[in-house]
Order: structure tokens, then C-alpha cells, then sequence
């Protein structure tokens, strides 16, 4: 606290910082779904993006510097529609249930490190200090992506996390969500134990006050909740319990169960479709967040991915995730995990066939074995093993997040006049998506960081801060 500060708290986490900048002979994927651009030229002028073309013919502007990225590719900033700024604590025979700390500091360099440069906050524990985060991040104080912060998570009676709010009716509900409105929030989301009554009050008053809202629903399903008017649904079909045969109105079923008949579903059954045209037909987007789930099937991810979390994790965190992977790996033979996934990745396919708006994030929860940014990643590659092309798998997670807030003007893909949030990565995306993983610099409006030191700067403190 007694050091001089930096004058620039962002200077040693910047590789890039002259105003004018070209990025020559790179591939790019521009976040629309399309195939990629060979050999391509991006000027970035005062945090724009002021040319985009082909590297054959471009007029750099005297005094740029110029980058030369033959071999690697640009995509636009990830827009991370499921993520959080806590981290799961580690526990102990003696203190078990969910704990959450808020990973104020940690999280926003991971994000950024990993290309993440918008991030919807699905979520919060800690609201007030989440808002207060944003305003540093915007104010040049702290390294991080653009936030849209959500208000605390809108639960009910039952609920399993303590930081929740538990609302027990309609009234309750609107209060909640006009206050956190006055308060700065600008978007909301239900949860599993929340009443039929208050999530229909919840979803107006957010409305109401010019906010959007989703939900990761159990008491309600995903049809009732489209009708309802909610506009994202989180996680998709493994959360949606109307399928499951002891469902009752308005009440929580036991998740294992539900999830292992989900599991079972036929995807192209009548009834689900039935679902799927619902959402879309009332606009209902729905949020992917396939790192989180994939966390519970034996022996994923590689051990080689994880290898990459390590370090950024107090040793604690570390060994409880290697002891929770071995436990899931005892038990193996009787995983319904394995299944349950692949339906997932089915329904998320089919419901961007039939012109559903699917968008992504990583959900840094369960055991902790998803980490911020990291999680977007292979996030990333099981969208494309879920049947996606890499270019599909990265609009899903740019352009439709960006249209989804309403800044697809702004940012979202790679055109001139947008805002020069950019990835680059070594190796053809296109061909293989594991080279999400080699992020060499993020620009966010027009600034290049080293993910490289952001995420130095987070060693052996996720959990912890």
C-alpha cells in the first residue's frame, strides 16, 4: 500500500500501445459464421477499426506500427455470456456446500488474457463489489473485459446457495429487481428454486426498467418460462426439468434424477421440438455453457488443459480438483455424465438449426475446475466437437453475444468502423480450434495486452482473490 503506484496501473500488462496499428498478412474469421480470409490487413486507428481488406493493395498510414502475423489468426473479442467474477472454495470433510469468493481481481485478467473482452457477470454473489470492479475496469485502473454486471441471483425458498436471494412472491420479486435497477445492474437472472409467481413479476420488472433477464430454471420449465416472456435461458436442455416424469408445478426435483432421464431424451421427439420451436418463435436465446458440464464426465478435459489452470490456482484449490476428477473417474461405469453431455451438445445444435439464437460462456463453478477465460476456450473446441464449424463455434461466441446486449453495431465482428476488440492466435483457427488456446495478444478498443503477464500476475491466487 506504502509503494508509489504505477502512473499507468495498465502499462505492464500492455504490448501494444501506439495509436495507430497494422496487423499484416493475418487470417481472419470475422465473427459472421463465414469462412475464413486469407492473407488480410486490419488497421486499427484511435480504438477502431479503421481498415480491413485484403494485405495485397493496403494503404498503411505513415507512422503505424506494423505487425507482422503471417501464420496467425484474428477473430473478433469474445463475448462471454455466462461468466462470473467469484470462484468456487475449496472444501473439506467437516465444510461442504457451495462457498464462493469473490475472484475480483483474478478473473478480469483471465478473461482478457483468453480473448475475453465483454463478459456478462450471469450471476452474482457479491453485487456491489462487481459494480464497483466495472467502474475500475472502465476508468483505466484495472485490467479486464467490458462488464455488464448482473444483480444477485434471484432464487426461492429451498435455494443451496447462501449468498442468493430467496423471494417468496411476486411482490418481493419487484422490489428486488427495481432496486438493483436504481443500484446500476443491467441484467438480472432467476434460479433453480424460484417461484412461478415471482419469476413472472421478476422478468416484468426487469423489462419494466429496460433491463433483459435469464434464468438457469428448475421450478419452472423452459416452456412456461418463454411464455412467461424471459428472455435467456442458461445451460439448455439438462436444466429444462417439464421433460422429467416426477415433475410438479412450481416445485424443484431432484437434479440427479432429472438429468439422468434428460439424458435419455430424444432430441428430434416431438416434445422437444415442440420446445425448441417455442423459444424461438418468442425470441428466447440460450446460453451454452458445455465447459462446465464436461467438468463432470470421467477423464475430461485432458489433464493437459487442466495443466494449463495450475498455476494461476492457490494450491488447495489444485489438489481438491485432482481429488473430485479422481472421484469421478471411480465411478465411471455408472456415469450417466458421458450421455448427458452428448444430448446437450445435440439440443444445442438443433436448436441453432432451427434459427435459435445460441451464445457461450464458460460458468466458472462446480469444483473449480473451470477457471475464468481458460473455461472459454474449451468451450470453444466442444462447440465444434458438438458439430459446429470453428467459424460457427466463434460467431456463437461474438456476434450473437453482441447482438444479444444490443452493441452488435459496435463490437462482435471484425468490420471497419467497429470497436477494435481483437484476438490473435497462432495457427489456423479454422483448421483446428485448439489454437484458441495460443492467445499471443488481445486488443481491446485498440490496446494490445500480453496475456502472457495478465495471467502471471493472477499465480496462485484464484480462490484467494
Amino acid at each position: 500500500m506504502g509503494q508509489t503506484p504505477n502512473a499507468d496501473p495498465l502499462a505492464p500488462y500492455i504490448a501494444v500501445s501506439e495509436k495507430v496499428v497494422a496487423l499484416t498478412h493475418v487470417q481472419v474469421i470475422d465473427g459472421t459464421g463465414g469462412a475464413p480470409s486469407a492473407d488480410q490487413t486490419i488497421v486499427l486507428e484511435d480504438g477502431k477499426i479503421a481498415f480491413v481488406g485484403a494485405s495485397a493493395g493496403a494503404k498503411i498510414p505513415g507512422g503505424a506500427r506494423v505487425l507482422d502475423l503471417a501464420g496467425h489468426t484474428v477473430y473478433p473479442g469474445l463475448v462471454g455470456m455466462h461468466e462470473h467474477l467469484f470462484y468456487a472454495e475449496p472444501g473439506s470433510k467437516e465444510l461442504t456446500g457451495l462457498a464462493a469468493s469473490e475472484a475480483v481481481q483474478t478473473a478480469p485478467r483471465l478473461y482478457l488474457a483468453a480473448g475475453v473482452t465483454t463478459a456478462r457477470t450471469t450471476g452474482s454473489v457479491e453485487p456491489y463489489t462487481d459494480l464497483n470492479m466495472k467502474h475500475q475496469i472502465d476508468s483505466g485502473l484495472s485490467p479486464g473485459p467490458d462488464l455488464d454486471v448482473t444483480g444477485p441471483y434471484l432464487d426461492g425458498p429451498g435455494t443451496f446457495v447462501t449468498m442468493a436471494r430467496e423471494l417468496t412472491n411476486a411482490a418481493d420479486a419487484t422490489s428486488t429487481v427495481d432496486y438493483w435497477s436504481h443500484v446500476g445492474v443491467t441484467s438480472f437472472k432467476a434460479y433453480m428454486w424460484i417461484p412461478p409467481e415471482a419469476l413472472k413479476a421478476a422478468i416484468d420488472a426487469a423489462h419494466a426498467n429496460g433491463h433483459k433477464i435469464t434464468g438457469h430454471l428448475c421450478s419452472v420449465g423452459f416452456t412456461e418460462a418463454a411464455e412467461m416472456g424471459i428472455d435467456n435461458l442458461e445451460h439448455g436442455i439438462l436444466e429444462d426439468t417439464e421433460f422429467y416424469s416426477g415433475k410438479k408445478h412450481g416445485v424443484c426435483p431432484d437434479g440427479r434424477a432429472a438429468t439422468r432421464e434428460t439424458a435419455e431424451l430424444d432430441i428430434n421427439s416431438a416434445p422437444v421440438q415442440a420446445m425448441i420451436h417455442t423459444l424461438v418463435t418468442h425470441h428466447v436465446a440460450v446460453t451454452s455453457t458445455l465447459a462446465i458440464y464436461e467438468s463432470f464426465v470421467p477423464n475430461r478435459p485432458p489433464v493437459s488443459f487442466l495443466d494449463r489452470e495450475q498455476e494461476s490456482m492457490m494450491p488447495q484449490a489444485w489438489a481438491g480438483i485432482l481429488e473430485q476428477r479422481a472421484r469421478i473417474a471411480q465411478g465411471a461405469a455408472k456415469s450417466f455424465w458421458p450421455a448427458a453431455l452428448g444430448k446437450e451438445m445435440q439440443f444445442e445444435w438443433a436448436f441453432a438449426a432451427a434459427g435459435g439464437l445460441l451464445m457461450a460462456g464458460c460458468d466458472p463453478t462446480g469444483y473449480g475446475a473451470v477457471l475464468a477465460g481458460f473455461g472459454d476456450q474449451r468451450n470453444l473446441e466442444l462447440l465444434v466437437e458438438a458439430g459446429f464449424t470453428p467459424e460457427q463455434a466463434i460467431q456463437v461466441y461474438t456476434q450473437n453475444g453482441a447482438k444479444f446486449l444490443g452493441r452488435e453495431d459496435t463490437i462482435g465482428t471484425v468490420a471497419a468502423g467497429k470497436q477494435a476488440d481483437l484476438v490473435v492466435v497462432a495457427g489456423d483457427a479454422a483448421k483446428d480450434i485448439s489454437a484458441v488456446e495460443h492467445v499471443e495478444l488481445v486488443f481491446k478498443k485498440g490496446v494490445g495486452f500480453n496475456p502472457g503477464k495478465l495471467i502471471d500476475s493472477t499465480r496462485g491466487m484464484v480462490g484467494i482473490r
